[in-house]
C-alpha cells in the first residue's frame, strides 16, 4: 500500500469512514454481471428498465483519464417523522440512505479532491452501481437481503465512489456473503413481500416494498400489497431492524422533525410545493423528503387508513 493511500484511509477513518481503492482496469465486468442478471432473467424486465437501463459500457469506456476507483462507506443514521392526525401520532422511520445524501457526497468528493490533488491527481464523480462496487472492491459484503454491510456500520451507511487519476493495481475481488448470514434466515422470515427467497441470492427487486414506495404518486401500490406492510415514509426497514448484525445500530436516528395536523392534511390532499407552507418546506428538506413529495399523498394515505 502506497503512503498516499495509507494518509488517504487514515484521513477517512478520523471521521469514522471507510473507503477501498481499485483499479478501473477490469469494472467493466460488473456493468457486464449486471447485464447478464437482466439478459437471463434474475433482474424482472420492468425493473431493470425503470431502475438501471442507465447502465451501460459507455460508463467505463468514457472515462479515459481514470486510472483507479475509490469507493468510501460513511456511517448514516435513520431519520424519524412524525405526523399528527386526528389527535393521533404516528411516527415512520426513514431509511439511512435518505436524508442528507447529497451533503454527504459532496462532503466525501470534496476531501477526496483536497487530498489527492495536493499530489496532482484529479477525481471526477463515479456513476456506478455503488451497492457492487462496494462489495466487489473488498470494502463490504453482501447480506442474504443484497444489502451492503460493513464491518463496524452494519447496513446504517451510504456509499460515495469517485474515479481518480491516480494508479491503482489492487482489482476486483469475488462477492463475499456475510459469515453471519449462513446459518441465519431472519430477513428471509421478516420481508413480508418475499423479496427474500430462498430459492436464489439475488433478491426478487420487483417485489421490494422500496421499489414499489418510490415510484411516482400517481402510480397505485399493487393489489397484493398489504396495507399493513408499510413502515416507513420511504423505503422499508424490515430486513434492516430484524438482522442481528444492525443490533448495534437500530436506535440510532439523526434528525427528527413532527407535522402537525394541518401539514400532514396538507400532504395527504397530493399537493404541489407551492401549495405547502413554509415550515412544511423546511421540514421536508431537512429530511430530504422534497424529491419525494409526489409520492407521499399516496406513501402516508396507508397509515391513516389502515383502520
Amino acid at each position: 500500500m502506497s503512503k498516499l493511500t495509507e494518509n488517504l484511509y487514515a484521513q477517512l477513518e478520523k471521521i469514522n469512514c471507510k473507503a477501498k481503492i481499485i483499479s478501473t482496469d477490469n469494472l467493466s465486468l460488473l456493468i457486464k454481471e449486471i447485464q447478464e442478471f437482466h439478459n437471463t432473467g434474475l433482474l424482472e424486465d420492468n425493473f431493470f428498465k425503470e431502475r438501471l437501463s442507465w447502465i451501460n459500457l459507455n460508463l467505463i469506456e468514457n472515462l479515459q483519464t481514470a486510472k483507479s476507483a475509490i469507493v468510501v462507506a460513511v456511517p448514516r443514521p435513520q431519520t424519524k417523522a412524525t405526523f399528527k392526525w386526528k389527535k393521533e401520532a404516528c411516527s415512520l422511520i426513514i431509511p439511512p440512505t435518505y436524508t442528507d445524501y447529497e451533503q454527504t457526497r459532496e462532503k466525501i468528493e470534496n476531501l477526496l479532491n483536497k487530498l489527492l490533488k495536493e499530489q496532482n491527481y484529479s477525481i471526477k464523480r463515479a456513476i456506478f452501481p455503488l451497492k457492487i462496487f462496494a462489495v466487489r472492491s473488498g470494502l463490504g459484503e453482501y447480506g442474504k437481503n443484497n444489502i451492503c454491510y460493513i464491518p463496524g456500520m452494519g447496513s446504517f451507511l451510504q456509499l460515495v465512489a469517485v474515479y481518480s487519476s491516480m494508479p491503482c493495481k489492487d482489482t476486483l475481488q469475488e462477492p463475499k456473503m456475510m459469515e453471519a448470514c449462513k446459518t441465519c434466515d431472519l430477513c428471509h422470515m421478516a420481508c413480508p413481500t418475499k423479496a427474500i427467497s430462498k430459492d436464489r441470492f439475488l433478491l426478487y427487486a420487483e417485489r421490494c416494498l422500496t421499489y414499489h414506495n418510490e415510484k411516482k404518486g400517481e402510480v397505485p401500490f399493487p393489489k397484493w400489497i398489504e396495507k399493513t406492510w408499510h413502515n416507513s415514509v420511504v423505503g422499508c426497514m424490515f430486513c434492516q431492524k430484524i438482522c442481528p448484525v444492525n443490533t448495534k445500530f437500530i436506535n440510532w436516528i439523526g434528525i427528527e422533525e413532527v407535522f402537525s395536523e394541518i401539514e400532514t392534511t396538507a400532504l395527504l390532499n397530493n399537493p404541489s410545493i407551492n401549495d405547502l407552507s413554509f415550515s412544511t418546506i423546511e421540514k421536508l428538506k431537512k429530511l430530504n423528503l422534497e424529491d419525494f413529495l409526489d409520492s407521499l399523498s399516496r406513501n402516508l394515505s396507508v397509515f391513516f387508513n389502515k383502520k
